[in-house]
């Protein structure tokens, strides 16, 4: 494993140097690097400089210039408006830097953290006994994108599935299944999730019906909630089922969606429920919660309702039941004394911001959440119709997860099929691809988009060829993969002593930025901006294309060579950003 420093870092430095050894009254100075249409780079900061010296920025900005070392990094620097510096780098260098990429493996160079801590990641909360939805797709493919990124940077990742599967619901269910034992039986193959569901929602709505019309059910229901929470074994076999059943489900719908779950990563909320009590207690003990009307309650100075009133967050209800407070509390107790987490990642929706925001200020009050230990809620926005409404059915009722995705692979098969005989495909490849585009399809719309923002769910331009969709990106890189193949006995190979066309330097600095980008996402949890700077990559590469032929007679076989190493890093740039988001890059398309 090789730690590559970029171009803009090692630039960084050599300014910073040039600053401190040029203008000595500075002290430490920023060069305030950054990328420029008129150059390479720009750097900014001698302006700011010459206001604290009081001297000529331009006289200071050539001070600095003399003071750089020679080498092989700058090709031209030229002091530019009030001080500005435009610098252009070598040809050598930027190939000599990839090159050094290129020899990492799939790390592309990119150094793991210096000090990694340990991450939980709490996403994608399905419910068991019911369906999941558009409204679970966010969190699922966001938290997913957060762990491959994360754990890729060296950070310590826990995965943590909070599924609903505690509460007054299941009594009404086990009592149900209890009168009527045979009710709860798929049939089929155990992996079989549509089954599985098909079978939970019989006996979810059969126990409804007889919840709204038996007065002696209901009240034998009730009971079973005391069983279950008391701990009866028969009781908690049941709940168990209904738990195993959706499990099965869960499992077939994130197998479509592509993604790896597994049962540690599954804690719901009755993991914590032996230490719903302790953690009230301790509350209570220590003044961070008060009574209120019966109620155990932690109030806030800036939380109040329309009426001005305080807002309190409700640990333990009047009649003694436990919120969900009381259970996202005890789960940071968990996370932090047991897991030694000293990052708790939190992929929910924005609604629930008010909810969290308490949660997590009355656990920095209790001692759990300090200056060491912190949590933060990645929120995000509304999956949107392309009427700009939340996302419906035409009959108005919710969309379910599965049906969307078997649309989107619908769709993306009939555009892979299109194009199949001219690439030679065979059904077993159409039928895989399909699969991948479509999937990928969905989870590029929703990270290429910033989280907290809600998007408009179009599959039409989703599965497109054109704009800024995986489709493109995997076209991108199934075309590199083309282009390697006919190559014959030209290799890929770096040549520093080229000089560069335009549209090959501009496709290089743009590649020698890979580990900074994920440096800022992974900081920011911002997953929309590898999407971005892979969607320019690919852009870059269809400049090059048009404008630099990869195979041809007419060029030296060091061009060529040359020009089968930037597609050839490209390609492997692509797919290992890609493969971050969740997204397959098939070989041929």
């Amino acid at each position: 494993m090789a730690s590559v420093p970029s171009l803009a870092s090692t630039l960084q430095q050599q300014l910073a140097d040039a600053l401190t050894a040029a203008l000595p009254d500075a002290g430490t100075a920023d060069p305030l690097l950054r990328r420029s249409d008129r150059a390479d780079f720009q750097a900014n900061g001698i302006l700011a400089l010459a206001k604290k010296l009081k001297g000529n920025p331009r006289e200071l900005a050539s001070q600095v210039t003399a003071a750089l070392p020679a080498g092989d990094l700058i090709k031209d620097i030229e002091v530019s408006g009030p001080g500005f510096l435009n610098v252009t780098l070598t040809d050598r260098a930027i190939i000599t830097t990839l090159a050094a990429r290129a020899a990492d493996g799939d790390r592309l160079g990119v150094p793991p953290k210096a000090a990694p801590g340990t991450t939980v990641i709490d996403y994608a909360q399905p419910n068991v006994a019911k369906e999941m939805h558009v409204g679970h797709l966010r969190s699922a493919v966001i938290g997913d994108a957060m762990v491959q990124i994360l754990e890729f940077t060296g950070e310590n990742v826990v995965r943590r599935h909070h599924i609903g599967d505690w509460g007054t619901q299941f009594g009404m269910l086990i009592q149900y299944l209890f009168e009527h034992p045979d009710e709860l039986r798929h049939g089929g193959d155990q992996a079989d999730g549509e089954a599985a569901m098909s079978s939970l929602n019989r006996v979810y709505k059969a126990s409804r019906v007889l919840f709204d019309s038996d007065e002696e059910f209901k009240a034998r229901s009730r009971d079973r909630v005391v069983a279950l929470q008391a701990g009866d074994p028969e009781t908690l076999a049941h709940w168990q089922r209904f738990v195993d059943e959706s499990k099965i489900y869960f499992y077939s719908v994130f197998d479509k969606l592509d993604m790896e779950i597994d049962d540690p990563d599954i804690v719901g909320e009755s993991g914590y429920n032996d230490m719903l009590e302790e953690t009230c207690r301790i509350l209570e003990e220590t003044g961070v919660a008060v009574r209120s009307e019966g109620a155990l309650c932690v109030f806030f100075d800036d939380v109040k309702g329309p009426d001005g009133n305080p807002v309190p967050l409700i640990v333990k209800k009047t009649n003694g039941g436990y919120g969900y407070a009381a259970t996202d509390l005890s789960a940071i107790r968990d996370r932090v004394r047991n897991l030694k987490a000293d990052t708790l990642l939190y992929v929910v929706d924005a609604r629930q911001s008010l909810h969290f925001k308490m949660v997590f200020e009355t656990a920095r009050r209790a001692g759990w959440l300090n200056d060491d230990v912190k949590a933060h809620q990645l929120a995000f926005g509304t999956v949107l119709g392309k009427d700009g409404k939340p996302f419906k059915t035409r009959e108005g009722t919710t969309v379910r997860l599965e049906d969307l995705l078997d649309e989107a692979v619908e769709r993306a098969t009939a555009v892979v099929r299109e194009k199949a005989e001219k690439v030679g495909l065979s059904e077993e490849e159409i039928v895989e691809n399909g699969r991948y585009v479509g999937v990928g399809a969905v989870k590029y719309a929703d990270l290429s988009t910033s989280a907290v923002r809600d998007y408009k769910f179009d599959l039409d331009q989703m599965v497109s060829l054109n704009g800024n969709t995986s489709v493109y990106l995997q076209y991108a890189y199934a075309r590199i993969r083309s282009i390697l193949r006919k190559a014959g006995d030209a290799k890929p190979a770096a040549h520093p002593e080229l000089d560069l066309a335009p549209a090959e330097r501009a496709l290089g600095l743009h590649l020698d930025q890979f580990g900074a980008v994920l440096e800022e996402v992974a900081e920011g949890y911002e997953p929309h901006k590898l999407a971005a700077y892979l969607y320019q990559l690919a852009s870059h590469l269809t400049t090059f294309y048009d404008q630099c032929q990869v195979l041809s007679d007419e060029n030296p076989a060091e061009v060529v060579e040359n020009r089968l190493f930037l597609v050839e890093l490209t390609a492997r740039t692509l797919h290992q950003g890609m493969k971050l988001l969740g997204i397959r890059t098939p070989e041929r398309l």
